[in-house]
């Protein structure tokens, strides 16, 4: 008998802390903010803060199902038993095409920061060795990659809050500019706090979305992590509260030091910010600081792509051997077969170089916002499904159930709305759909909505 191919719960609460800001804080912010704020001006900090709010809902639903019921692939197999087996289906494969794409923009970006100290070599490059790098971290131990993860998030962590606190310094005190205090007049001069209006602010959603893409990957740990209970409720009542500290905070800086409609213009705004507060070897060093978001990120994303398609394997809805696990417990099929995706990645970088930013953003988004209607939507279904002394001995409740729930969805809806808009991000909504299809007509024709197993229930 065939020994049962198994993940190794080897994460730990600092581990997965760690690895969901990874995620979350990496080329939407360092990067993407930039593209965000020459839309929305100032008031860009309202839709973090919108955008922060939704995530606070949706992160609760997946910890109140997730601490009930702690397996790899998570909102897959929610998905699945709650709402049926074609959604579980396509809510994994989809999940993976998301990380697939996001990754895309996070090598890219890896070649944009590199430029700075190699302006010659081509972009694609980077991009590769970046994709490799990567790729061997994910084939090692579950706990040696938590390790690094948990280094490469920290390193960033670090210097948003060291940045914050020297911009407040220079704020309130004026710090690095001569002793004068620079105050925070630029939030409304220049055009004022919301210079392109309501119409700017909503412009701005799918880029803020897109920033938050990578939080509900604690959802993804699950099956991998010591004691879920205690770690996946701490996890995610502690990520959203700094993620929106992180973002609020770090923008409220460098927009008040530095003029909105300068950002943007010549790189990442965190390194404009470091340079105008006169630490002029500090750009290098940031640069250096945001190549390893970048990287954090793109680590983030082959683990979770790893996990997505050992789970679907594991269902019977992908081939059997992407649910090969090596040795150290790794589903090395499965990553090596995402990592071999991404060269799509490096190929787009080496065609369309100064495209590839905006069309993976987009159509990750579009990817995202389904993931997280279907995690409401499985919640909302899970909630119903449980008798009344159940729902009492839930230990982990999503807040304003079931309106916040609603809302939260109606807000996706909209984003989704204003992509098809305007038509720099209506890309998505070609490719997004185009994939669901052709997902949805496999899913038929290979009789996987005929398998027995995609009546088992969740032990």
């Amino acid at each position: 008998m065939k020994p049962k191919q198994e993940l190794h719960r080897g994460l730990e609460e600092r581990h997965i802390t760690l690895m969901s800001l990874g995620a979350a804080i990496g080329v939407g912010l360092f990067l993407g903010s930039a593209s965000a704020i020459e839309m929305a001006g100032p008031a860009i900090l309202l839709a973090y803060a919108l955008g922060g709010s939704v995530m606070f809902i949706i992160m609760r639903a997946l910890g109140e199902m997730a601490i009930h019921q702690p397996v790899a692939g998570s909102f897959s197999r929610y998905a699945k038993n709650y709402i049926g087996p074609l959604a579980g289906y396509l809510t994994g494969w989809n999940y993976w095409f998301l990380w697939i794409v996001t990754c895309m923009a996070e090598i890219t970006a890896v070649g944009i920061y590199m430029k700075m100290w190699y302006p010659d070599v081509p972009v694609w490059i980077w991009a590769l060795s970046a994709l490799v790098i990567m790729a061997s971290i994910n084939l090692l131990a579950i706990k040696a990659y938590g390790e690094f993860e948990f280094w490469f998030a920290l390193i960033k962590i670090v210097a948003i809050v060291l940045m914050i606190i020297t911009g407040l310094g220079m704020i309130l005190f004026g710090f690095g500019n001569g002793g004068v205090a620079t105050g925070i007049s630029n939030l409304w001069e220049n055009g004022g706090f919301a210079p392109n209006g309501i119409q700017g602010i909503l412009m701005s959603m799918q880029m803020v979305m897109f920033a938050f893409l990578g939080i509900e990957m604690i959802g993804v740990t699950a099956g991998e992590v010591k004691n879920p209970e205690k770690s996946l409720a701490r996890a995610v009542n502690s990520v959203f509260w700094r993620i929106l500290i992180f973002y609020v905070g770090a923008l409220f800086v460098i927009m008040s030091i530095y003029p909105w409609d300068q950002i943007g213009t010549q790189g990442s705004p965190f390194v404009l910010t470091f340079e105008k507060i006169g630490i002029g070897q500090a750009a290098g060093i940031i640069n250096f600081v945001v190549l390893t978001a970048a990287l954090s990120s793109c680590n983030s994303g082959i683990f979770s792509t790893g996990r997505m398609l050992f789970n679907l394997a594991e269902q019977k809805q992908a081939p059997a051997k992407l649910h090969k696990v090596s040795k150290t417990g790794v589903p090395s099929v499965a990553v090596l077969v995402s990592a071999g995706a991404l060269l799509i990645g490096v190929v787009l970088n080496y065609l369309v170089p100064e495209k590839v930013f905006v069309w993976v953003t987009s159509i990750s988004t579009f990817g995202a916002i389904w993931t997280w209607s279907i995690i409401l939507v499985s919640q909302l279904k899970f909630r119903r499904s449980l008798s009344e002394e159940e729902k009492k001995t839930l230990k982990f409740k999503v807040p304003f159930f079931p309106y916040g729930s609603y809302i939260a969805l109606a807000i996706l809806i909209l984003v989704v709305g204003l992509m098809a808009y305007f038509p720099d991000t209506r890309i998505a909504l070609i490719v997004g759909p185009c994939w669901l299809i052709l997902l949805t007509a496999i899913y038929y024709l290979k009789g996987f909505n005929k398998r027995p197993e995609n009546n088992d229930k969740v032990a």
